[in-house]
């Protein structure tokens, strides 16, 4: 039986040789590297990844194509996991792990946040988006894509858009430009320096305060985004604090540097210190 893209899972598969030999190109997979490929697909990133490593680790969701690979000549070589990517515990991989994926663009921005959660457990990753999710993703303060998820996920992440795809490299095409970013975990040392913290302020391995301090503000800050800082932070941060900090109340959350959201937050954090724990994942 012939395998369908199914809308449900936001399928469309990568053909274009020439765009996967560049993706390929980008990941540089090396033999004895903990590869995962979120969503396999038909293959078309998965078959030339197996050319160049001896084993692979694939995510999927869709029955048919969970066991289209259980059945298929390079099983031997697959672990399968018939999961969610989004629910799925990344860190029962282990160490290490280098991401892979053609990510379904209706669940993306919750992926990656699910994702970030995992940031100690991977080295880099490289995925194929949207590419209006990309350029939000890379944008910097003043640019008109910076927003939310460029602050959240910068504090995690070094990212750059590596390469532009036309609707044509798939089948079916979709509606939407496509491009491959590259993601690479801050060190646990860089988040905190972001923080001007030290071990002792957070314990050995998280920073679970302060994120979600600037979790709280930066999503305050950009929930409308059009007002002034005065209005958006207003019952959360006042206009003497954000003065106290060198920031003008009339500005406006995309002017704002990440360095400047983790001042807000630090602030946040000494004069009403969160209760719940860890990165929100959503």
């Amino acid at each position: 039986m012939a395998l369908q893209a199914r809308k449900r899972f936001g399928q469309h598969f990568l053909q274009d040789q020439g765009v996967i030999q560049d993706i390929l190109h980008a990941i540089q997979p090396r033999p004895g590297e903990q590869l995962v490929e979120i969503g396999p697909g038909l293959g078309a990133l998965t078959v030339p990844l197996l050319a160049r490593v001896p084993q692979l680790t694939v995510i999927e969701l869709d029955r048919d194509l969970v066991a289209h690979w259980q059945r298929h000549p390079l099983a031997p070589r697959l672990t399968v996991h018939a999961a969610d990517a989004l629910g799925f515990d990344y860190a029962c991989l282990g160490e290490r792990l280098r991401l892979v994926g053609n990510l379904p663009y209706n669940i993306s921005t919750p992926l990656l946040f699910h994702l970030a959660g995992f940031a100690a457990h991977i080295v880099d990753a490289h995925f194929m988006l949207q590419k209006e999710v990309v350029q939000r993703m890379v944008a910097t303060a003043g640019d008109p894509a910076y927003g939310r998820l460029s602050v959240l996920l910068q504090l995690r992440f070094q990212m750059v858009l590596l390469l532009e795809v036309p609707p044509e490299a798939f089948k079916p095409a979709p509606k939407v430009d496509s491009a491959v970013v590259r993601l690479v975990p801050r060190s646990l040392a860089e988040r905190r320096a972001l923080f001007a913290l030290s071990a002792q302020d957070t314990g050995p391995d998280s920073l679970p305060v302060c994120e979600q301090a600037l979790e709280r503000v930066v999503t305050q800050a950009f929930s409308q985004r059009r007002k002034m800082l005065r209005s958006t932070l207003k019952g959360l941060l006042g206009e003497a604090l954000l003065r106290h900090l060198d920031i003008d109340p009339t500005r406006r959350a995309e002017t704002l540097t990440l360095t400047e959201f983790v001042a807000l937050a630090q602030a946040l954090r000494q004069q009403s210190p969160p209760t719940r724990p860890g990165f929100v994942q959503g």
